[in-house]
C-alpha cells in the first residue's frame, strides 16, 4: 500500500514543529543558566541567529503557499495556514528578543577578547622592539579601533524626517544619531542626543565624519590662508554634491511603493510584542513579579478583535453552502427554535485560588481575575469569559469568587458558569488563566499579567466525560504553550523521599479549585437553545435564550422569503450584542426582568410568545436608551472610578424608569443627552453579523 503524499502545508508544519522544539530548548537553556552560562553566550547568540534565519525562511515559504498547490483538498486550509503564520511570528518575536539581549553581551565579550589579544601581542613586542615603537603602534591601533567604532555606530542625518508611526523618531538635517540596532527591513533603532529612541530609515543616514580629521583640517586652515580659501571652495563643492546626493536619496525613499511599506509594517507587530516581553523581563529583573508571570495570552486575544467575544458567538453561524444556518434551526412541530444538544454541556463553579504569589510593591494591582475558554491544547474554540476575584487583606494569596452581597450579585463576580462545545477533539477542555491588571507606580504604565494557568481536560482516554466533582488543579507558570514552568521557582517541585517534606511543599504550590456539575433538566433544556460553542455566566442563560428565540423568529419564521437578505428592523437584535459586552448593563437587564417575572401569572410564564414580547418591550424601555446616552461613560476595564460612575447612572435611570413607568420621560428630559442617531441602531443585517462556518473538530 502506497503512503499518502504529504502536501506543502503539512511539510511546512513539520518543519515549524522542529523549529519550535529547537527554540524551546534554547529558551530553556537561557532561562536556567548554570556556572558555564557566560562561556556559552556566544554559542547561544549564533544558535539564535541561525534559528532566526530558518524561521524567516519558513515563514516566507508559508506565505507563498497557495491552496491550489496541495495534491488533495484540505479542510479549513486558510485557518491552518493562518495559525502556522501566527506561531512562526511568535517564535520570531522570542528569537529577536533573545538576540537583542545576547548581542550586547557578545559585543562586550568580543571587546574583552580583543583587549586580551592586544595585550598579549604587546608583551611579545616588548621582547623584540623598543618602548617608543610600542607606544606609537599602540596609538595607531587605538586610533583605528576608535574610528571603526564611531563609523559603525554614529551616523549623520542627510535631510529632515517626520515620524509616520508612533515608534518612529523625528530628526532634522545634520543631527548625529547613535544606531543601536540595524533591522533587516531597513528601519534602524536609533538614539538622538536627547536620549530619545525610535525607528529611522537608513536611506536618510550617512556615516558620521571623524572628529579627529575635522580638527586637523581646521588647524591646517588656521596656518595657511591660501589653503583656507582652497578648502572653502572644496567644501562648497562637496556641500553642493552632498546636497544633490541627499535630494536623490530622499526622492528614492519617497518613491517607495506602498507594497514595500506594507511588508515593512509586518514587523511592527513583532516589534510591539518584543517590547511587551521586554517590559515583563524588566519587571521580573526588578523583582516586581515572580519569574513564572507572563503577559496575559487571553487578554491579548480579547484586544485583537471580536472573534473571542460572546457577542460574536451569539450570532447565527452559516452552513458550508452559505444558504442556511448551521446552529439556528426551526422546529416546525413546536413552532419555535429547535434544541441542539452538544458533546459538552456542563455547569461549573469557581471556588477559590490558593497560594497565588504576590507582585512586588513597585506595581499596584487594579484587578484580580480568571479568564476562561474552551481549549484543545493548540487553539481557543470559544469566547473568552472573565470572572473577577475577591480577597481579604489578611490573606492576599487566596482568591475567592461569588461573594455574598445584598441584591443581585454582579455577574462579573459570579463564579457560576456554563460551557457548551461541539468539538470532537480528544484533548478538549477548559483553560483557566489567572491574571492581574496593574499599574506601575513609577511610570504610570498599565498592563495585564498572567499569574499562571490551569487546564481541565473534559474527556479521559476512553472518550468518556469526566465525572462531576470538585477538582484541585495545579497552576502552571508561563503561557499555555509552555510546559514545565513554575509560577514561583523558589517553591520548586522536587522529588523527596520525606513524606512530610512532600506534604509541606505541596501546600505551598498554587492551586485552583473548581466544581464540575451536571446541569438540571431545566437548565439543560435552556442550554440546548444556545450556540454550539459558548462560555458564560449561568445567570445569563435565560436572557441569552430569549434573545436567540427572538432572533430565530426574525430569521426563520417572519422573513418574507428564505432568499431574502433585506435589513430587519429590530432595535433588540441590532443592539443586544453591545449589551452582552457590558456586564453592568446585563445586570441591570437581569434586575428589571426578574421584577417583571414576579408580576406574571403562572400561565403567562408558560406562554413563550408572551415572554418574548414582554422581553422585547422591557429591553427597549430599560437598556436601549442607556446604550447611546452621553451620561453613561464608556466602559473601561479595571477602572474603579468609571465603574462606580456607570453604576450610579444606571441605578438612577432605573429608578426614574420605574417611577415614570417607562423611558420616554428620560429620553425627552433636557438633563439627558443622547448620541446622534444612526440607522444601525435599529437595523439588523444578518449577512454582516453572521459567522462563517467553522471547522471545529
Amino acid at each position: 500500500m502506497s503512503m499518502k503524499r504529504q502536501g506543502p502545508l503539512q511539510t511546512l508544519q513539520r518543519a515549524a514543529d522542529e523549529l519550535k522544539k529547537q527554540v524551546d530548548r534554547l529558551l530553556q537553556e537561557i532561562q536556567q543558566p548554570d556556572a558555564t552560562f557566560p562561556a556559552k553566550k556566544v554559542e547561544y547568540f549564533h544558535r539564535t541567529t541561525d534559528l532566526q534565519k530558518s524561521t524567516e525562511k519558513c515563514l516566507k515559504d508559508l506565505q507563498n503557499l497557495q491552496k491550489a498547490d496541495e495534491p488533495a483538498p484540505i479542510g479549513n486550509y486558510d485557518q491552518r495556514k493562518e495559525d502556522e503564520e501566527k506561531r512562526l511570528l511568535k517564535m520570531l518575536k522570542q528569537l529577536q528578543a533573545v538576540s537583542e539581549y545576547l548581542n550586547v553581551d557578545k559585543v562586550s565579550q568580543n571587546d574583552g577578547n580583543n583587549g586580551a589579544l592586544s595585550s598579549s601581542q604587546a608583551e611579545e613586542e616588548e621582547d623584540e622592539e623598543s618602548e617608543d615603537s610600542e607606544d606609537e603602534d599602540d596609538k595607531e591601533d587605538n586610533k583605528g579601533s576608535v574610528e571603526k567604532s564611531q563609523s559603525s555606530e554614529l551616523y549623520m542625518t542627510v535631510c529632515d524626517f517626520k515620524a509616520e508611526q508612533a515608534e518612529d523618531l523625528d530628526f532634522k538635517k545634520g543631527e548625529i544619531l547613535t544606531i543601536l540596532n540595524k533591522q533587516p527591513d531597513g528601519w534602524w533603532v536609533a538614539e538622538n542626543s536627547a536620549g530619545k529612541k525610535g525607528l529611522v530609515p537608513k536611506t536618510y543616514l550617512q556615516i558620521y565624519a571623524k572628529p579627529g580629521k575635522v580638527e586637523e583640517e581646521e588647524e591646517e586652515e588656521n596656518d595657511v590662508e591660501e589653503d583656507n580659501s582652497d578648502d572653502e571652495e572644496i567644501e562648497s563643492e562637496e556641500e553642493s554634491a552632498v546636497e544633490a546626493e541627499n535630494k536623490e536619496k530622499a526622492a528614492e525613499f519617497n518613491e517607495k511603493s506602498v507594497k514595500e511599506r506594507e511588508e515593512t509594517s509586518k514587523w511592527t507587530a513583532v516589534r510591539k510584542a518584543v517590547t511587551e516581553v521586554s517590559a515583563t523581563d524588566v519587571l521580573t529583573s526588578m523583582g516586581a513579579i515572580p519569574a513564572g508571570f507572563r503577559p496575559s495570552t487571553l487578554a491579548q486575544l480579547l484586544e485583537g478583535g471580536l472573534q473571542f467575544r460572546p457577542s460574536y458567538y451569539l450570532q447565527p453561524e452559516f452552513s458550508n453552502s452559505q444558504l442556511t444556518f448551521k446552529d439556528l434551526l426551526w422546529d416546525a412541530e413546536k413552532g419555535s427554535l429547535r434544541a441542539r444538544p452538544t458533546r459538552v454541556s456542563l455547569n461549573f463553579t469557581l471556588w477559590s485560588c490558593k497560594m497565588i504569589p504576590l507582585p512586588g510593591t513597585s506595581i499596584q494591582v487594579l484587578s484580580r481575575h480568571v479568564r476562561l475558554c474552551v481549549f484543545d491544547g493548540t487553539k481557543v474554540l470559544s469566547n473568552i469569559h472573565t470572572v473577577r476575584a475577591t480577597y481579604l487583606s489578611k490573606n492576599p494569596k487566596t482568591w475567592t469568587f461569588s461573594p455574598r452581597v445584598t441584591g443581585i450579585l454582579p455577574s462579573i463576580l459570579d463564579g457560576e458558569c456554563f460551557v457548551r462545545s461541539n468539538s470532537q477533539s480528544q484533548d478538549i477542555g477548559i483553560l483557566f488563566e489567572l491574571g492581574v491588571s496593574y499599574i506601575r507606580n513609577a511610570t504610570g504604565e498599565q498592563g495585564e499579567l498572567s499569574c499562571g494557568w490551569s487546564f481541565l481536560k473534559l474527556f479521559d482516554a476512553n472518550s468518556t466525560l469526566i465525572p462531576s466533582k470538585t477538582y484541585e488543579l495545579n497552576v502552571n507558570g508561563g503561557t499555555p504553550y509552555e510546559k514545565g514552568v513554575d509560577v514561583d521557582p523558589s517553591v520548586a517541585r522536587r522529588a523527596n523521599n520525606n513524606v512530610l517534606h512532600q506534604m509541606i511543599t505541596a501546600r505551598k504550590l498554587p492551586k485552583l479549585l473548581i466544581k464540575l456539575k451536571t446541569p438540571s433538566a431545566q437548565t439543560r433544556t435552556q442550554l440546548n437553545l444556545l450556540p454550539d460553542n459558548l462560555v458564560g455566566a449561568t445567570c445569563w442563560i435565560h436572557l441569552l435564550v430569549l434573545y436567540r428565540q427572538v432572533l430565530a423568529d426574525a430569521l426563520l419564521r417572519d422573513r418574507f422569503s428564505i432568499q431574502s437578505a433585506d435589513l430587519i428592523c429590530s432595535p433588540l437584535l441590532a443592539t443586544f450584542p453591545l449589551t452582552v459586552e457590558q456586564t453592568d448593563l446585563m445586570d441591570a437587564l437581569r434586575s428589571v426582568w426578574s421584577e417583571k417575572e414576579l408580576s406574571l401569572k403562572r400561565s403567562e410564564k408558560r406562554d413563550n410568545e408572551l415572554l418574548k414580547s414582554e422581553f422585547a418591550v422591557l429591553y427597549l424601555n430599560s437598556i436601549y436608551p442607556l446604550l447611546h446616552s452621553r451620561s453613561l461613560p464608556t466602559a473601561k476595564w479595571a477602572d474603579d472610578d468609571v465603574e462606580a460612575t456607570r453604576w450610579k447612572v444606571i441605578a438612577e435611570f432605573l429608578r426614574l424608569n420605574k417611577e415614570k413607568r417607562g423611558s420616554l420621560f428620560y429620553l425627552l428630559s433636557p438633563d439627558s443627552t443622547q448620541e446622534a442617531f444612526d440607522i444601525s441602531e435599529i437595523t439588523y443585517d444578518f449577512l454582516s453579523m453572521g459567522r462563517e462556518a467553522s471547522a471545529i473538530a
